[in-house]
């Protein structure tokens, strides 16, 4: 497991995560797509309103940058930042900037530690069934502020 550090909550890590990904794939040749996993923690203010993200989903399924897919976990406390759900973005769920391609988005509550494990494993199973992107939306909240 390589953890790539993240300087900000401003999506930045997202290319460099995947990049390094495809660049340790490479090297690892034809079986490099199943023994390099991506995987990208997202808080869900941040993956609804930058726009590296969504650069960054652009370029997954082209021959030159795809990773065979990245599984995408957004850490949803309903609350972006320090704004309510209604004044965070124009969509019902953060995770809805992945419809724009065919992605799947999996919602999980977060309070339920079974469903979370169980929807990471069915995450992992598409991700190497169909060498796709998917995103995990686990919907929290704030306890503690």
């Amino acid at each position: 497991m390589h953890l790539v550090s993240s300087p900000s909550h401003l999506e930045a890590v997202d290319p460099v995560a995947v990049g390094r990904a495809r660049a340790k794939q490479t090297r690892y040749g034809e079986e490099g797509k199943r023994k390099v996993l991506a995987i990208i923690l997202h808080g869900d203010a941040a993956f609804a309103g930058q726009g590296i993200w969504a650069e960054t989903l652009n370029l997954a399924d082209l021959k030159a940058y795809t990773v065979g897919g990245t599984i995408h976990v957004i850490v949803n406390n309903l609350i972006g930042f320090t704004t309510r759900p209604s004044q965070l973005h124009s969509t019902r769920f953060a995770a809805d900037l992945a419809k724009r391609q065919s992605v799947p988005i999996l919602h999980v509550n977060a309070e339920d530690p079974d469903m979370v494990v169980r929807t990471g494993q069915i995450a992992v199973e598409y991700r190497y069934e169909f060498g796709s992107d998917i995103v995990v939306d686990l919907i929290g909240y704030r306890r503690h502020g």
